[in-house]
């Protein structure tokens, strides 16, 4: 009797830790209470080192307090937007609260003297970035989530090491977890050219220190200060189509020039002070340059370091000011409720809201989990594609004519919460056109989804969207 008494407590206990620390994200909480129902004592134990609150942590509340003279320097030579008569898209003016939203982002106004390329798919994108790398005459800084030890893999490696023997400094911080299976030996012949590594939270030493549920999963390639990669693609063989389970790989990169470099070199730096306890200073860093083009674009990045989800208030602010159209590609829609929330208004204002989701996935788990969503955003007249000449890996919002956003960060939670992520949202209209283009091309190569028929999938398809629907802001 005794011992069921402390077993009692002991349970009691731990619903009671998990409802008190996450009181402010309800859905976690659910998901969290799930496991330790199923898996009483182990889930506990998971909870413990996977879901504690990175911002808690002082090292990562200093993660974000890098601003040096050199990017104050650098701000104070960028040819920022200030008023709301500047944007170039004459409906940001019946915008104002929109734009003083963007415009109150910490740390990342929006540029005017840029000029862009939309990268689709990974041959263009790994063309641009070597290009670029070849070019470089100071340094080349590379911040990936996944780097792989595979034939483009390789490619980058020798022509990294190829500037490095040249005297270009060169630095590369790859994650943990999205890199774990990058071979020693790939590091080793790196850092044997005189490059710099770091890795961002070694998986083992992630779990042990509560910080494994958080991953750095941007995407940044900056050279010599002046020519910036940021988008969805990741270094390995299935961006070009080489993972016969997936097949083809549809994804999409920006390359950028000009003032908003400035700013993907910082969220380097600070990944870069983050792993190496280094700053680095010098004007090589971020140095002038010639306004190469009148785009207008700013990078928006987030962290759970950060006590704003500034992605999520992005996404949220653009979908809810919407009045014509919303386009979204994302392979993973697991969305916050609040963005669940401004779709489905959007839709039933009639607003042209379309989504596109992958039909062959990567995570099957994720997948169920995006489609518990789908039922509910047919029902509100949103209008849900599937694509299915490959796998769809790009993550691109299309609001009006008001702007687009490309970058890292998927249509889920984790991107939202626990992911450090970076975005750059374009605001000149070629850049939109072109991204509609591409998201009206994919259109042909997608199956839209009948809501009548999507209510006839089996059961047991839909007991696993459930079960995936709660345990889906933990994925």
């Amino acid at each position: 009797m005794i011992w069921a008494l402390i077993i009692l407590v002991v349970f009691i206990f731990q619903i009671a830790t998990i409802l008190v620390l996450e009181f402010r994200h309800p859905s976690k909480t659910v998901a969290w209470l799930l496991i330790l129902f199923v898996l009483p004592i182990i889930g506990f134990v998971f909870y413990y080192f996977l879901a504690q609150e990175y911002r808690r942590r002082r090292t990562l509340r200093r993660r974000g307090v890098v601003a040096e003279t050199d990017m104050l320097q650098a701000i104070m030579r960028c040819q920022l937007v200030n008023r709301l008569e500047d944007m170039q898209g004459k409906e940001f003016l019946h915008q104002e609260r929109l734009f003083h939203m963007l415009q109150g982002m910490a740390f990342s106004p929006i540029t005017s003297c840029n000029e862009t390329e939309v990268l689709t798919n990974g041959e263009a994108t790994y063309a641009s970035i070597l290009e670029a790398i070849e070019g470089a005459r100071h340094h080349v800084h590379v911040d990936y989530y996944t780097i792989r030890d595979d034939g483009i893999g390789r490619k980058f490696r020798d022509a990294l090491i190829r500037k490095a023997r040249e005297g270009v400094e060169v630095r590369v911080i790859y994650d943990g977890l999205g890199s774990l299976e990058l071979s020693s030996g790939y590091i080793r012949e790196l850092e044997d050219a005189g490059i710099e590594t770091k890795c961002f939270l070694q998986a083992k030493v992630a779990f042990f220190n509560k910080r494994m549920n958080f991953r750095n999963h941007r995407k940044i390639i900056v050279v010599d200060g002046l020519t910036g990669f940021v988008g969805g693609i990741n270094i390995g063989d299935e961006y070009l189509g080489g993972n016969p389970k997936l097949g083809f790989w549809r994804d999409t990169h920006l390359r950028v020039k000009g003032d908003a470099v400035y700013f993907l070199q910082e969220f380097f730096m600070q990944d870069w002070w983050f792993t190496s306890k280094t700053r680095l200073t010098g004007p090589n860093y971020m140095p002038a340059h010639h306004c190469v083009g009148r785009e207008q674009v700013q990078i928006v990045a987030s962290g759970p370091n950060n006590k704003e989800a500034a992605i999520l208030e992005c996404v949220f602010a653009a979908v809810a000011v919407a009045k014509s159209r919303i386009y979204i590609t994302t392979p993973y829609f697991i969305p916050d409720p609040s963005v669940l929330m401004a779709l489905r208004t959007a839709a039933l204002s009639g607003v042209d809201v379309r989504i596109i989701i992958p039909y062959v996935a990567d995570t099957k788990l994720v997948l169920f989990a995006s489609l518990s969503y789908v039922e509910e955003m047919l029902a509100a007249g949103v209008r849900v594609y599937r694509y299915h000449k490959g796998f769809v890996h790009a993550k691109v919002m299309i609001v009006d004519e008001l702007l687009a956003s490309v970058g890292t960060a998927n249509m889920d939670m984790r991107s939202f919460f626990s992911n450090f992520e970076i975005n750059a949202l374009l605001f000149d209209a070629k850049a939109i056109k072109r991204l509609e283009d591409d998201f009206m091309t994919d259109l042909k190569d997608c199956e839209e989804m009948n809501r009548s028929e999507f209510q006839m999938r089996p059961a047991w398809q839909k007991a696993g969207e459930v079960a995936a629907r709660m345990l889906s802001p933990l994925l």
